[in-house]
């Protein structure tokens, strides 16, 4: 069930009740591809960081551990011991991709494994399946994350399939969740409304998937290499058109600025791996920039990554002591910049929501920006 507590502007402050917890939005999810955080970040550190949820891939853990061994297992929450939502993504944007090692049919798509060559077939169906086996609290539908630039033809051919496909995945999961062996018999399904930049295009399939009555939608196909101002643009156009009673996700963004602009234009959901990823090659987001620590100047730093800053990396370490961990190839490096970087990144959202209940948005957002703009974060 999803609540809209208050709204400022476009804004949304809002709850969204699951069978795992509930979530409060706008919520960043921290990014698990294979059910963990690259750099060695266990589910323990998660609850301590703040996280309200963690996402997955359908394709990766497919292909390893297996799909089947996980259900065996319990189910990803019991495997990864994490009991807070999940949410899955439906191994659309893998097959995007994997391009030259794919073929897209109608049916479904075949493709080889990145491991090993296997030659993998999935369709809505087995999207579907596999994810009811890893039995996370929300399900995304499978749907072709088409390339960037894309002709018209290629786009309207490609968003009327995915709204095939989508109509294959809803009535899929209404069986799966009706088995007696299946682990969470309360499953939820997120549609994914897809254009590229084209504005008609993604105006209408948003209406034609709204009607669709789901548990909630999300906005794919972005960020895949057209300009910010393209996608804000998209936001602005398409978002009126999904339905305001149910949350909405902007999936794989972004940077604090992203988030920060999506925010206004209405997203609830976000996900991103610049976190994770920037931390493990020492590059460490403060509200003042983003800092690299490989850097000379912070040789023989003493202050935390930054000043103030409650997470496990600041509250006990220099940036001296962390750069010094990065240039000797020290794990625990690693971890510590991921770490405050995930940390940054869920208080960021707890900040975004205040400011929205305090109907003080425009201005929280704006010195956010000016703030990133003049330390060289966007």
């Amino acid at each position: 069930m999803y609540k809209v507590l208050c709204t400022d502007g476009n804004a949304k402050r809002a709850e969204f009740t699951t069978v795992h917890g509930t979530v409060q939005t706008p919520v960043f999810m921290n990014v698990g591809t294979i059910a963990a955080i690259k750099g060695a970040v266990s589910t323990t550190d998660l609850q301590q960081i703040g996280t309200q949820i963690e996402l997955s891939n359908t394709y990766h853990l497919h292909v390893r551990p297996g799909d089947k061994i996980v259900k065996q297992m319990g189910g990803l929450h019991k495997f990864m011991v994490w009991d807070k939502p999940i949410l899955t993504d439906s191994g659309g944007f893998q097959v995007f991709s994997l391009t030259g090692l794919r073929k897209i049919k109608e049916e479904g798509v075949y493709f080889n494994s990145h491991i090993d060559g296997k030659k993998i077939f999935m369709g809505p169906e087995e999207s579907m399946q596999i994810q009811s086996n890893l039995a996370s609290t929300i399900a995304m539908a499978f749907d072709e994350c088409p390339p960037h630039p894309a002709t018209r033809e290629y786009m309207q051919n490609s968003v009327d399939r995915t709204t095939r496909w989508l109509e294959r995945c809803t009535k899929e999961m209404n069986r799966l969740n009706s088995l007696e062996d299946t682990i969470n018999k309360n499953q939820l399904l997120f549609g994914i409304n897809q254009g590229g930049t084209f504005e008609d295009i993604r105006i209408e399939h948003a209406k034609r998937i709204a009607d669709m009555d789901l548990a909630g939608y999300a906005l794919g196909g972005l960020a895949v290499g057209e300009s910010h101002a393209d996608m804000y643009n998209i936001l602005d156009v398409t978002v009126p058109h999904l339905p305001q009673n149910k949350p909405t996700y902007l999936m794989g963004v972004g940077t604090p600025a992203n988030i920060l602009e999506a925010v206004d234009r209405g997203v609830d959901f976000f996900d991103c791996v610049y976190p994770s990823r920037n931390g493990r090659h020492g590059h460490v987001y403060t509200k003042k920039g983003k800092i690299n620590l490989f850097n000379a100047k912070f040789e023989t730093d003493s202050m935390p990554i930054e000043e103030g800053c409650e997470c496990p990396a600041c509250k006990t370490y220099s940036r001296a002591y962390i750069r010094h961990l990065l240039k000797a190839k020290e794990m625990l490096g690693m971890r510590l910049c991921v770490l405050h970087n995930l940390y940054f990144y869920n208080h960021l959202m707890e900040d975004i929501r205040k400011a929205i209940e305090m109907k003080k948005y425009k201005e929280f957002k704006q010195e956010r920006l000016d703030s990133f703009m003049e330390y060289g974060l966007k």
